[in-house]
């Protein structure tokens, strides 16, 4: 037993640090290659915290284990919102935006709303997962489009139309030519301000590129070794404890996997800089569902539960409703509705453990 628990919190480790090397690496790496930060957020920094979800959650779908996926991504929004969003407003008062709300609050209730409408027929298809990548692309996409074209419109309702129109792929050549120009310019402009040669210039760049792939390499088998880890004892421990893995996956796996949000959460909060971290959890939970469910099921068909429909997958929508109304009300999240968040998450486990349920 104490030998699985510390090969569990040893994958656990492997599986979050690995992930922040990973991502910072393919980063510098990205950018010596010419690619645009544009595109690095979107690829890198966009989904960086949610890679152990990701990680982990393909490991289970390689693995036949939906219960595992479903728990994880429905368990790590449901924690991201009630335990992580809850522990930032206790600590200081959280200010909002109305962009939270307008924009990016309504697509996570449209996104948990679309993934229980999917899951109605007790699987996840491959049609559908294709559906759920193709709306995070879009999304993401959507993000960069300057606001003064939705100036007076309903943010959602534009957001609709630009999935349903493909715009998104306009907005991919456009965005990817002007980092290719863009990069070119300032690469020239760099060269003929060094007080080194091209030869010298291109030798350090050469090192970098290196020592950066090093890192990609050995942090890159970190998260592989880590998630496959941490989803084996995950699963040895439902059946040792005879529980339902999906049990397993919205309670061990969700929250350990939701720790990198957590840190950046708590971070961001004592620093002053709540509306940054309550910006992470909810991009968090739209990427957990559109990429991470959407990528997952890609790998292999997921089977859903009864009781993800019955109960969980409707606590995570409720629970999303519950963080827009906190947003709206007067802009700022307050202590008291931290302690309301921490109290509906420690009641949802209650719930969850005393019952018993096959979620």
């Amino acid at each position: 037993m104490l030998s699985n628990i510390a090969i569990l919190l040893i994958g656990l480790i492997l599986l979050v640090k690995g992930s922040d090397f990973f991502v910072s690496s393919a980063s510098s790496i990205a950018k010596k290659f010419g690619v645009s930060e544009f595109i690095i957020g979107l690829t890198l920094v966009a989904v960086g915290t949610s890679i152990p979800e990701l990680a982990s959650s393909i490991t289970a779908s390689l693995s036949e284990s939906s219960g595992i996926v479903i728990g994880n991504v429905v368990g790590s929004n449901i924690a991201n919102i009630a335990l992580i969003v809850g522990c930032a407003a206790i600590i200081s008062v959280v200010k909002t935006e109305s962009d939270m709300l307008k924009r990016d609050g309504y697509i996570m209730v449209f996104a948990s709303s679309l993934f229980l409408l999917l899951a109605f027929d007790l699987q996840i298809s491959r049609i559908e997962a294709v559906v759920l990548v193709l709306f995070y692309v879009a999304y993401v996409f959507f993000l960069f489009e300057d606001k003064s074209k939705f100036e007076g419109k309903s943010y959602f309702r534009e957001f609709i139309h630009y999935f349903v129109k493909f715009k998104y792929v306009g907005s991919m050549n456009q965005r990817v030519r002007n980092g290719i120009n863009d990069y070119n310019s300032a690469k020239r402009k760099a060269v003929s301000n060094s007080d080194q040669s091209p030869e010298q210039e291109k030798k350090r760049e050469l090192t970098g590129i290196y020592k950066d792939l090093v890192i990609l390499f050995i942090s890159g088998v970190a998260v592989i070794f880590g998630a496959k880890y941490f989803v084996a004892e995950a699963i040895f421990f439902a059946e040792l404890f005879r529980l339902p893995d999906t049990l397993i996956g919205v309670t061990l796996v969700a929250v350990g996997t939701s720790l990198p949000e957590l840190m950046v959460t708590i971070s961001a909060a004592r620093r002053g800089y709540g509306n940054i971290a309550i910006g992470n959890v909810i991009g968090s939970n739209i990427t957990n569902i559109f990429l991470v469910l959407g990528a997952s099921a890609l790998v292999f068909p997921l089977e859903i539960t009864p009781m993800t429909i019955m109960f969980t997958g409707p606590f995570m929508i409720m629970i999303s409703v519950v963080l827009l109304w906190f947003i709206n009300t007067h802009w700022e999240i307050r202590r008291i509705e931290g302690i309301a968040l921490i109290v509906l998450y420690v009641l949802f486990l209650i719930l969850l453990f005393s019952s018993g349920m096959a979620v």
